[in-house]
């Protein structure tokens, strides 16, 4: 575990950089830049959901599918050249079928013109996030996730926040600024393929003599099909608001999504990592290294993703009260949101173990079923008619209950599912005393009635949570890869 927990050291950073830059823009610039036009973040939300989407499967699950065989292909320039080539031939696909099937699309998702008129910007983003995708995949198999990770967190979203300003102060018009706002992906696809091509030596023999491509690409349609599902399911709920509802109301519900969200962070950096390890440790069968991972992973996150929910929803009335008045309804999204999140996040390593596993067609089926479930659950609770609609349950709050639904039976499929086949879980009774303790610094810090002003109020509850929690975590040696972080930490700064 020793590269897991290094990198995720590093990617930590990143994604907490990132994570700065990102609630900055999304709670407080994002809001008053576009409170005259929400609809216009609602419609830079629905490019970005439909490009990810797209490219999902544009990419003919080609960046997964990389991972899976970098270990056993031994011509790593013929896999590249398969991977490359393949890459390209679904963008080509995805473009004669976009051209003829355009206006029948944009008629089921109910596209209103602005979309519309905008739609060619989801062509050059696919292409872009498709190639960049393959990059990050070679970056991984090489044991590198720092990089994608810091691209993908710290870059791209003070770089955002940078070009969001210049349209705040009217610098730029509002399509200068999806020009730029665009352009930030080319500059990180630029950044990655530099790097790879110049550190591991990426060379492109047009030959696939050797090379399995039926079971590669078999594998691929698996995960286009595993891949496309999850995909879906994370943008599936601003979809179906910007067809049943309005693209302002994808803006108001994308700033409480993102505060719930934020709390898988912190198994974005160990996952970033673990998906590699696993890979090789299912090539030599290694169970006990796979269950090691799984449990590791596990704790770690719901640690660190476990207080960071305490400490939003200690301070989420003081948190809404920063925004303007038409963007703070979405209490509920955050508690749904971020909830599952915790859920997710506390499951561990899950998808990376079965995928990587003889199992790894299993991973297609249980995100079919995810894909039905919310989709379904999407288009009972966001309308008017939703069944909970007595209990607030409905439009923006119903889709992140739809969504926190389908994250939770998901979890527990896959959960079940290892269980079965590999014999293995992420619990032991560490993890009962880690829900125990948040409980606890909970309703203790709920309990201090605090009337200073919300900036005040949001970091004085975050510093006594931090307080009761971190040292009861260390003293009871609840994860023993944060108490080797502190006492290094610790033992750096005596040496001073």
């Amino acid at each position: 575990m020793g590269i897991v927990i290094n990198q995720s050291i590093k990617n930590s950073i990143s994604f907490y950089f990132g994570m700065f830059f990102g609630a900055i823009s999304t709670v407080f610039v994002y809001p008053n830049v576009f409170n005259d036009e929400p609809e216009h973040w609602g419609l830079i939300q629905l490019i970005v959901s439909y490009s990810f989407i797209i490219s999902t499967f544009s990419n003919l699950g080609i960046p997964k599918t990389f991972i899976r065989f970098f270990p056993i292909i031994k011509n790593k320039a013929k896999l590249y050249f398969f991977s490359f080539l393949f890459i390209f031939s679904g963008y080509i696909i995805f473009l004669i079928i976009s051209l003829i099937y355009k206006d029948w699309f944009f008629q089921l998702i109910s596209a209103s013109p602005l979309l519309v008129d905008k739609f060619y910007i989801v062509y050059f983003l696919v292409l872009i996030i498709s190639i960049y995708e393959l990059f990050v995949s070679i970056s991984r198999s090489n044991l590198n996730s720092t990089l994608p990770t810091f691209l993908n967190e710290a870059f791209l979203k003070s770089y955002n926040l940078f070009v969001l300003i210049l349209h705040g102060l009217k610098l730029l018009s509002f399509d200068q600024f999806l020009f730029f706002y665009v352009g930030g992906y080319l500059v990180k696809l630029i950044v990655i393929s530099y790097s790879q091509f110049k550190t591991n030596n990426i060379n492109l023999i047009p030959n696939l003599n050797g090379i399995n491509v039926i079971e590669l690409f078999q594998f691929g349609l698996f995960v286009i099909a595993g891949g496309a599902s999850a995909m879906l399911v994370s943008r599936l709920d601003m979809v179906m608001i910007g067809k049943f509802m309005s693209l302002k109301y994808v803006a108001f519900y994308s700033v409480a999504f993102y505060i719930g969200n934020a709390i898988k962070v912190p198994a974005r950096s160990v996952v970033a990592i673990s998906d590699p390890i696993v890979s090789k440790a299912w090539k030599k069968n290694d169970i006990k290294l796979i269950k090691n991972i799984y449990y590791k992973s596990s704790i770690n996150q719901l640690i660190i993703g476990g207080i960071f929910f305490v400490c939003v929803w200690l301070s989420i009335d003081d948190i809404f009260s920063l925004l303007p008045k038409k963007f703070s309804g979405g209490k509920l999204v955050v508690f749904f949101i971020g909830l599952s999140q915790l859920f997710n996040v506390g499951m561990g390593a899950n998808g990376a173990i079965i995928v990587h596993s003889r199992y790894y067609k299993f991973d297609l089926y249980s995100n079919l079923f995810l894909l039905v479930i919310t989709f379904l659950s999407n288009y009972i609770f966001i309308q008017e008619s939703s069944p909970l609609k007595n209990l607030g349950i409905y439009g923006i709050n119903g889709a992140a209950f739809a969504t926190s639904l389908s994250i939770f039976l998901f979890n527990l499929i896959k959960f079940l599912f290892i269980l079965i086949k590999v014999k293995i879980h992420p619990f032991s009774f560490k993890t009962i005393y880690t829900i125990l303790l948040l409980f606890l610094v909970y309703f203790i810090v709920d309990a201090i009635a605090l009337n200073l002003n919300p900036y005040l109020n949001i970091i004085l509850k975050s510093i006594i949570s931090l307080i009761i929690f971190v040292p009861i975590i260390l003293y009871a040696k609840l994860s023993l890869e944060l108490l080797s972080i502190y006492q290094n930490i610790k033992k750096k700064l005596w040496s001073l």
